[in-house]
């Protein structure tokens, strides 16, 4: 009982990566991740889209970032939110790179990109700058 207490009052005891728990709210960012994932993974029936590389490449795009969300979500790594960080920096980029520029797909992407990319840069500016109390 009393390490328990001991344990409880002491922040910087336990396995927290760098947070404590109270600080680990910002969770909310990759649940945001998470359903963008779940949105772009969808994109491709709800938009109808012609073009099988743009299907492709947001289907195994949209998957990774899902699993990384959900991963950061039960146990938070900063690698994860790195990782996440680059794979929206390539939805951004997917469509001049694999031809799929001018079409609704692009839209989805970019616009996808720049939300997880902004999601996941603030995830990790909080990791570093954010309140230390």
């Amino acid at each position: 009982m009393a390490i328990e207490t001991a344990a409880a009052n002491n922040p910087s005891s336990g396995p927290t990566n760098g947070r404590s728990s109270k600080a680990r709210h910002d969770s909310i960012l990759d649940i945001y991740n998470l359903m963008l994932a779940v949105f772009v993974f969808a994109s491709p029936w709800l938009f109808a889209y012609v073009s099988r590389p743009a299907r492709l490449d947001l289907w195994a795009t949209s998957i990774v970032i899902a699993v990384l969300s959900f991963a950061a979500i039960i146990a938070f790594a900063e690698w994860e939110e790195w990782l996440s960080l680059l794979l929206a920096l390539w939805l951004a980029v997917a469509p001049w790179v694999l031809g799929f520029a001018h079409t609704k797909a692009m839209h989805v992407s970019l616009a996808a990109g720049i939300v997880i990319a902004f999601l996941a840069g603030l995830d990790l500016w909080l990791e570093h700058y954010g309140e230390s109390s």
